[in-house]
């Protein structure tokens, strides 16, 4: 049987070999497939051409001039060198500097034309570090629009250019047409090839779009079938029967009153799970508005009808926290909480994994260590995924298929405009917590610009002096190599501890951290041991923090404005006054007028609606889309209109092909969603 080209590792593509290979890897890429499918992030138009005159500071652009006097090099020290010369366009003359790159100066000839790309700086007619070739030869690094790829350390544009071109012509006459050619027709959508050939490399911005265009369509096309089918399955199945207890008895064990919508969404879950259906539904709740003890009462619920009730969190400490609360509160009304983490010892492990075993009726309370081999249970009723975000559909299913059709509980904090969150979770009915519990605290916020750091400075000092902790938020920004995100919490963290607060305690937390260093910090900050916490968005989910009193965001206009609520609901829970403070160094009129959002509500749905409608292209909820399927070229924040068209064409599609017989192709992708090997 023939090699499908699609599935060809790329270590067979020619220049790329096994070390190289194992570079894509880091990036996920292993086949040709993959490879097509990383879709450019950007692009850089290198077809405009302006005068030296018409430079704007900070746009890069192409100038056409002569080299009009011989390139010098200049070696500084040693690993620090660099290549000036002067050009001339016939109106005003530009200088060019090229650090490191010595070979600039024999390839560069006075009298000569060339073709220059690059930005210069504000109030400086100088060029650094352009690319450029000769004007009879442009058309390879100039006079085209060049994609900008998601990149690691070690691996070039150029590579992975010369890659993607390498595989678009394996597969040249091996693309199937996924879609029918009458919902092209009616949407206007280009073939296939076309689309993947000018997404990486169009030959114009209106060939970009075109092929963008017909790739988002298609994505969200294969998402909302796959959504389709995941509720088709459920609505077909049978689950089991939790019939309603008196749930006043649990209200009545809990130090606190329910709120009206605490008490609806309750109702709404627990009709669900009475129905003899398998429960899918999302609660769908702002920062503080009580979500736990929807899942703690649901839990205690099938706990009393002898089912066993399982919450998987996405950190130990969520769950430890979730243990700590509502163990000795659900204790007194015959429900035993346990909790499962990779802390455990062996034989702690084998103990609950004894009893889950057993047809034992208990609530168990987890990360990961849920999904493991080895975790059985006797009687799963209901599985509650805290934080939807962190587990991915793959996930949800993996922990269901432990128990015989069991109830799916599943709690977001990521507020989604409801128009959006009906497409998006189509696999799921949806509850909304739209109350706050009584006494929860505003939180003060402030957006600002650098003039006020060092009373914000003095303000933090003050705070840590009263005994309260504070939370610095970073921006993970990935770049060059990738790591950029980290190596600058790291070295802001330092130059706070060294330089700003020498007389505090600092700490670091962020993504790339091992798991284990990630949790022993948080651990600390938690424990008291931290005054000041430096963190990247690792922390938008994470542990209550009553001493918390204060959140400094840096670059606050790198984040979107739901990300930014999620990071303001780290403080204010508990009795301390809370603040946050939003610092921006682009303090632009855009700038201030998307900050201000978050001065004048707290109203996690509101912001998100402001969000969705203020922002252009770039991720809704950051750069992970946090809540939403990780999607490679679809972008919720602006590709409402394709969203609605595709969840449109998805149900006249299964209206007259149930089973997409006569789409083999689109059926294939919707399975490999489904399959997890595209992430939802």
């Amino acid at each position: 049987m023939r090699e499908n080209p699609f599935d060809k590792p790329l270590r067979f593509l020619k220049g790329v070999g096994e070390k190289r290979a194992q570079l894509f890897a880091k990036l996920g890429l292993a086949t040709v497939r993959d490879l097509l499918t990383h879709f450019p992030r950007d692009y850089e138009d290198r077809t405009a051409v302006r005068t030296i005159a018409r430079l704007v500071p900070g746009e890069a652009a192409c100038v056409v001039a002569m080299v009009a006097e011989p390139p010098r090099h200049v070696r500084v020290r040693a690993g620090l060198d660099y290549v000036r010369t002067r050009v001339v366009d016939g109106q005003r003359a530009l200088s060019l500097v090229f650090f490191n790159a010595p070979y600039v100066k024999d390839a560069l000839r006075e009298g000569e034309t060339y073709v220059f790309f690059g930005k210069i700086e504000e109030g400086r007619r100088e060029m650094q570090n352009p690319v450029f070739e000769p004007i009879g030869r442009a058309g390879q690094v100039t006079g085209r629009i060049l994609p900008v790829y998601p990149l690691c350390a070690g691996l070039s544009r150029g590579q992975v250019l010369s890659a993607v071109r390498q595989a678009l012509d394996e597969v040249r006459e091996h693309w199937t047409e996924t879609l029918p050619d009458g919902l092209r027709a009616r949407y206007g959508l280009c073939y296939i090839r076309y689309a993947y050939e000018n997404i990486h490399f169009p030959a114009s911005p209106e060939d970009r779009d075109t092929a963008r265009s017909r790739l988002v369509f298609e994505e969200l096309l294969t998402l909302s079938l796959g959504l389709r089918r995941l509720k088709q399955q459920v609505a077909r199945a049978v689950g089991a029967v939790v019939p309603p207890v008196d749930i006043e008895k649990f209200y009545a064990a809990i130090p606190f009153a329910p709120t009206a919508a605490q008490r609806r969404v309750v109702g709404e879950v627990l009709a669900d799970m009475a129905a003899g259906r398998p429960m899918s539904r999302l609660v769908q709740g702002d920062v503080g508005s009580g979500k736990t003890l929807v899942a703690a009462v649901c839990a205690a619920v099938a706990v009393k009808n002898g089912y066993q009730a399982a919450l998987m969190a996405p950190t130990e400490l969520l769950a430890e926290q979730h243990h700590r609360t509502w163990r000795p509160l659900l204790a007194p009304l015959g429900v035993e909480t346990l909790l499962l983490t990779g802390r455990l010892t062996p034989a702690q492990k084998r103990d609950i994994r004894r009893i889950l075993r057993s047809e034992l009726p208990v609530f168990v309370i987890g990360t990961h260590a849920l999904l493991s081999e080895g975790v059985d249970f006797g009687r799963l009723g209901l599985v509650i995924a805290d934080e939807q975000h962190r587990f991915g559909v793959a996930q949800r299913s993996r922990l269901t298929e432990k128990g015989d059709a069991p109830h799916l509980l599943v709690m977001s904090a990521t507020p989604i405009p409801r128009t959006l969150a009906l497409i998006i979770y189509g696999d799921l009915h949806i509850s909304v917590l739209d109350e706050k519990p009584p006494g929860r605290r505003k939180v003060d916020t402030f957006a600002v610009g650098e003039s006020v750091r060092p009373r914000i400075e003095n303000f933090v000092r003050r705070l840590v002096a009263e005994g309260r902790q504070v939370y610095v938020v970073c921006p993970f920004v990935e770049e060059s190599g990738g790591a950029e995100g980290p190596r600058a919490a790291e070295a802001y963290a330092e130059t706070l501890r060294r330089q700003v607060y020498p007389a505090l305690r600092v700490g670091l937390v962020h993504g790339k951290m091992p798991p284990a260093r990630r949790e022993a910090a948080m651990r600390a900050f938690v424990e008291g041991a931290l005054d000041i916490l430096v963190a990247t968005t690792v922390i938008e989910v994470g542990v209550d923090v009553p001493n918390a009193a204060l959140m400094v965001v840096e670059n606050a206009e790198r984040f979107g404005l739901s990300q930014l609520h999620q990071l303001r609901g780290r403080v204010g829970r508990g009795q301390h006054k809370s603040y946050c403070v939003l610092f921006s160094r682009a303090f632009t009129e855009a700038t201030r007028a998307r900050l201000a959002v978050m001065t004048e509500t707290d109203d996690g749905f509101v912001i998100a609606e402001r969000d969705l409608a203020m922002r252009g292209p770039g991720d809704f909820f950051g750069h992970r889309q946090h809540g939403l399927p990780n999607l490679r070229v679809a972008d919720l924040a602006v590709d409402m209109t394709a969203l609605s068209m595709a969840a449109e064409a998805a149900g006249q599609l299964l209206e007259e092909d149930a089973a997409l017989s006569q789409c083999p192709a689109l059926r294939e992708a919707v399975d490999r969603l489904l399959a997890g090997q595209v992430a939802v």
